[in-house]
């Protein structure tokens, strides 16, 4: 009997609501390395697919929003947990994606383990930072709390295939939000591969949902779709950046522009994450405690 067995190659598919559908295009194309090797056939996402993935985003945006931030914090660092477990293979993703050696391929891919686990600190502590009581002239209580945006459309850096992307994701959902995300054009896999963890991480189907395909196509409906709330450019050119924004400006959507990033492996800071947050003041009269006037 021959020791000798056929490889079982891996077939990529799409992330959307919780499941791994294959394009409804029934597309695909030529995903390569560095050095034009052949890698795998990821799916061609198309409009249809763009749309499918809003619906789920905001089918989960109400239940995740409405999740407590301790509760957010411990599935991120779940995702933490899940991609330590398989961190050699984004290792390999990764040096394949990026032209990289393992070493640096395995630095990059545990700064974004870490990354995971620093948002997932953050959860329940950026209400702190962003929020408040103020000061106001009269008998009121004037109280300043941060709300998620809802559905965020991030286009993922094309450069930075892995890190780049959860410096991306991560802030976008760890403050509530739902995510649609494009995938860097020319080195999806890992982010393909990305929802392969989420599914088993305990995030909820819909939270983020990752297509992949040429940016551009991909992008021009979300910019434009009237129940995408904020959008996030990392991903996009000069060119493409102005053509999507002024599609967002539609409905008024809040948008984030391209921002040369010269190391994703730097503390990233709280600026991704107020991004796409909404800030809620609510008054309340402070009343009176009895005849003497005194009031609390």
């Amino acid at each position: 009997m021959s020791d000798a067995r056929l490889n079982v190659l891996k077939t990529y598919k799409l992330y959307v609501g919780g499941k791994f559908p294959r394009s409804e295009s029934g597309r695909v194309y030529e995903v390569t390395d560095s050095k034009g090797n052949w890698l795998a056939n990821a799916p061609l996402a198309s409009r249809k697919d763009a749309r499918d993935a809003v619906v789920a985003a905001r089918k989960a945006f109400a239940a995740w929003s409405g999740a407590t931030a301790y509760n957010r914090g411990q599935i991120l660092y779940r995702v933490a947990e899940m991609l330590e477990g398989r961190r050699d293979q984004y290792v390999r993703e990764v040096a394949e994606a990026e032209g990289l050696s393992k070493s640096k391929a395995a630095a990059q891919v545990d700064a974004a383990i870490d990354r995971w686990v620093w948002y997932a600190g953050w959860t329940d502590k950026i209400a702190q930072v962003t929020g408040g009581g103020n000061p106001v002239a009269g008998p009121f209580f004037n109280l300043s709390s941060p709300e998620p945006t809802g559905v965020v459309a991030v286009l993922a850096p094309q450069e930075s295939s892995f890190l780049g992307l959860v410096s991306v994701l991560a802030p976008v959902i760890a403050t509530g939000n739902t995510a649609v995300v494009v995938a860097s054009e020319t080195s999806p896999l890992p982010a393909l591969s990305l929802g392969e963890v989420l599914a088993t991480s305990d995030l909820p189907g819909g939270v983020v949902n990752v297509l992949s395909g040429r940016t551009a196509e991909i992008a021009a409906p979300l910019a434009a779709h009237q129940d995408v709330n904020a959008i996030d450019l990392a991903g996009a050119g000069e060119e493409l950046a102005k053509e999507l924004e002024i599609a967002a400006a539609d409905n008024l959507k809040r948008v984030l522009r391209p921002q040369p990033v010269d190391d994703w492996a730097a503390a990233p800071g709280t600026d991704r994450m107020t991004a796409f947050l909404e800030t809620k003041t609510v008054w309340h009269p402070t009343g009176s405690l009895g005849a003497s006037g005194s009031s609390y």
